[in-house]
């Protein structure tokens, strides 16, 4: 370890987030080794540790000879000052180097409030913020994650983005850089080579023109980049890497257990969720590859708790016998599984039961609207009746708390809808005194709203999002609607989601607004502790933008979106028939019943969206 790093790691929290040295951490000779690979992730250590997505990435780079995948995470306030202080750059937690020496640094987009952070480790590394900045000797900055499908707001910073998932699309990049590296070619000889990859979107290879009133006029492609990117994606997930031997944290994170991915894509369609449709067409594993990766997982890292993840875990149709085949290992051995996504419309008394064997004391549901009206704008297919029967199944099965998450600020949203959320919790109320078997036990029902982001790629990217004063109006409203002590309503703050629907939709200009945040201060944004409001407000002022252009401006169908680039696999003309739909309070039905053909099917020919398996 770095002597000075040593010095400094004593005055800092929670030390054990820069050391390393994990059970099960990958370690390679460098001589050994012609590619270094940055995986970095713009948050805390316990954050980036917690996400599946960067530990499949991390085991299958490090399959490939020659390849060591490194990882870096974002510092804690008090741990930057000391870096800076010691003039130490960021580096790898594997091997300590500084990551400016690699030949590859990536980072992982799962959230806009991330995007300083981006800016932050970069310098933190002594690696120039802007891409046309640096030259042969600096690493390739890439970039990838669900919000590099809509990459404008940091293209000037990145030099390629992964567009998709990246188990077979990484090691393709990687591949090609390799051979250009052999032979001696140009980074921009290698950009133009990455290109023809499926899923690469390199930034410098379009021009980019604005109309005079501030909308998008033309993205036109250079160096023979394609005109769409098109996502990649894994077909097979039975044969895909799966990290069942993944690295055990020496300390706590935020979600410290097994990971078991059900399948990607989600086939209900509810019109506000991006996830929703960027994941598209639904691909699942069998019960039979689950059984055996959840074990396997289990047993190599010792782990107590095991999460059954994906958008929507109950529409996994071999969910039972997912759940018999796991307690049949996890019962004995006081393993407790959890279902983080499960729907009112899919929970029953036989996976209750199952549930009640891995001591599940709470659950969760997202009715997301207070009134049939709404939900069915939403498409969120889900009815009063099957809420109230999923917690009627809950309270019969001796669980105390329920937890209902919401939005304000829906698209038709109105007050009837805003006070039918309080109605609705008062009929959960209801049915846990009707249903109990112990009332003495009490009973806790906790209301969350969050503030309605619009966001590209789903049928509601037109929309806008009301003010921050009329948000916290229908908060307000909702709070003087409930009554009932038993009842607890929390909300999440109208200031982050305003600069967030600001960043969704922001256009190539927004590196001015990013640069000036961070230069003011900004960084951990997503973190109340380092949100500064006013920091934001003041970097838009100076980069001459509007954010109430970008967040609360609806879009003509005809305006060119600066996510246009992109191609997720749903064409563009059914989000537009969806959010028609929307207005007319007309349900699309779940994919299963019947393919409205959205087009994601094309990305596997000759398949069909496949959560049925089993």
């Amino acid at each position: 370890m770095n002597p000075k790093l040593e010095r400094i790691l004593p005055r800092v929290q929670k030390p054990a987030r820069y050391t390393g040295g994990e059970y099960r951490e990958i370690q390679k000779d460098k001589a050994t080794v012609d590619t270094r690979f940055a995986f970095c992730f713009p948050d805390t250590y316990e954050i980036g540790m917690s996400n599946l997505g960067m530990r499949i990435l991390y085991g299958a780079i490090n399959e490939m000879d020659g390849v060591w995948c490194e990882r870096c995470f974002a510092p804690w306030g008090d741990m930057e000052a000391e870096l800076r202080r010691a003039e130490l750059p960021l580096f790898a937690l594997e091997s300590g180097d500084p990551i400016r020496d690699f030949d590859l640094v990536a980072f992982s987009l799962g959230y806009e409030m991330a995007y300083t952070n981006v800016l932050n480790m970069l310098d933190l590394a002594g690696i120039p913020l802007y891409a046309a900045q640096r030259d042969e000797s600096w690493p390739i900055v890439c970039a990838g994650g669900t919000c590099a499908y809509h990459a404008e707001p940091l293209a000037d910073f990145i030099d390629l983005f992964f567009l998709g998932e990246g188990e077979e699309l990484d090691p393709e990049v990687i591949e090609c850089y390799r051979a250009c590296k052999r032979q001696g070619k140009s980074k921009t000889e290698f950009l133009e080579e990455a290109v023809k990859i499926q899923g690469v979107y390199v930034p410098a290879f379009y021009q980019v023109a604005y109309n005079e009133d501030g909308t998008l006029r033309s993205m036109t492609p250079t160096h023979g980049a394609p005109a769409r990117v098109t996502k990649r994606i894994i077909k097979d997930l039975d044969s895909a890497y799966y990290p069942a031997h993944t690295i055990v944290p020496s300390t706590e994170i935020v979600h410290d257990r097994v990971m078991l991915e059900l399948f990607r894509g989600c086939v209900r369609g509810c019109r506000f969720c991006q996830a929703g449709y960027c994941y598209r067409p639904v691909r699942a594993k069998t019960s039979e590859t689950l059984v055996k990766q959840g074990i396997e997982a289990c047993v190599d890292s010792g782990y107590q708790e095991m999460t059954l993840t994906s958008l929507s875990s109950s529409d996994y149709r071999p969910l039972t016998c997912l759940l018999d085949g796991l307690l049949d290992y996890c019962e004995p051995r006081n393993i407790n599984i959890s279902l983080p996504s499960l729907r009112a419309d899919g929970f029953s008394m036989g996976i209750m039961r199952r549930l009640q064997k891995a001591r599940k004391s709470s659950m969760t549901f997202a009715p997301e609207a207070g009134t049939q009206r709404l939900r069915d704008a939403i498409n969120k297919n889900v009815t009063e009746d099957d809420l109230l029967q999923s917690c009627r199944t809950v309270f019969e099965g001796g669980c105390s708390a329920v937890k209902l998450y919401f939005m304000l600020g829906l698209p038709t949203e109105s007050d009837e809808d805003v006070a039918g959320i309080a109605a609705l919790a008062d009929k959960v109320y209801q049915s846990w005194r009707t249903y109990t078997p112990n009332r003495a036990k009490g009973v806790r029902i906790t209301i969350s709203t969050s503030f309605f982001v619009p966001k590209p790629f789903t049928p509601f990217q037109w929309e806008k999002q009301i003010s921050m004063e009329e948000y916290q109006r229908r908060v307000d409203l909702l709070r003087s609607c409930i009554h009932n002590r038993s009842i607890v309503y929390n909300w999440h703050d109208g200031d982050a989601s305003y600069v967030e629907a600001a960043l969704a939709r922001g256009d190539r200009r927004m590196s001015r607004v990013l640069e000036e945040v961070w230069r003011s201060g900004g960084r951990l944004d997503s973190w109340s502790e380092y949100f500064d409001f006013e920091r934001w407000m003041a970097a838009f002022c100076r980069a001459g933008l509007d954010p109430d252009f970008y967040a609360c401006r609806e879009r003509p169908r005809c305006e060119l979106m600066p996510w246009s680039v992109s191609d997720v696999g749903v064409r563009q003309d059914y989000l537009w028939q969806e959010r028609e739909q929307a207005y007319r309070g007309v349900i699309t039905p779940d994919c299963r019943v019947k393919c409205m053909g959205c087009g994601a099917t094309r990305l596997i020919p000759g398949e069909k969206c496949d959560v049925d398996r089993g």
